[in-house]
């Protein structure tokens, strides 16, 4: 009888710990490092995994290095090879706060938070601090940020060969669909 009452008090706990997130494994970030009249230095990561918790407005992702894609192999070989050192920095991950976050206040016109939280990348941890737009979509609800990194703040060193081509100011855009 224990047994099963332990089961149960397992399973009302674990349910109710799904109901208060909202998670998706189909975000999309969007990276860019180009420089006017030099090729364009972007790339695109679809597989991307992001939590939030509609009761707290905590927010967690994790980005694995080797989904971004480049429209130019060698750009993704050596983005993944020499400046990010996805072998051995597998992961970007972010763990934050939507501030004021309130899920009663989301409709389908976007909501403008601030978002704020600590960015690890290669190795390094950097706060971010934000602002974000939500919105319903049907049962879903849509996160939107866009922001900038310095490649010092983390460490990633660009040849000063290739300096003048790669920005120092990367720009982040983000787009999560959560269920």
């Amino acid at each position: 009888m224990k047994a099963i009452t332990s089961i149960i008090l397992l399973l009302i706990t674990q349910l109710n710990f799904a109901q208060n997130e909202m998670i998706t494994s189909k975000g999309i970030i969007t990276f860019e490092a180009s420089i006017p009249l030099y090729e364009e230095n972007k790339a695109v990561n679809e597989s991307v995994y992001c939590i939030l918790n509609i009761k707290t407005g905590e927010i967690k992702s994790l980005i694995f290095i080797k989904d971004f894609h480049f429209k130019i192999p060698l750009m993704e070989e050596h983005f993944n090879a020499n400046y990010l050192e996805s072998n051995h920095y597998p992961k970007a991950i972010f763990k934050g706060k939507i501030l004021g976050f309130n899920w009663n206040i989301i409709d389908t016109t976007p909501k403008e938070f601030k978002m704020k939280g600590n960015l690890e990348i290669h190795g390094k941890r950097k706060e971010i601090n934000t602002v974000v737009f939500l919105k319903r979509v049907k049962n879903e609800i849509e996160i939107i940020s866009d922001f900038n990194i310095d490649l010092n703040d983390f460490n990633i060193k660009i040849p000063k060969v290739l300096s003048m081509k790669i920005a120092e100011t990367v720009s982040i855009k983000s787009t999560y669909l959560l269920q």
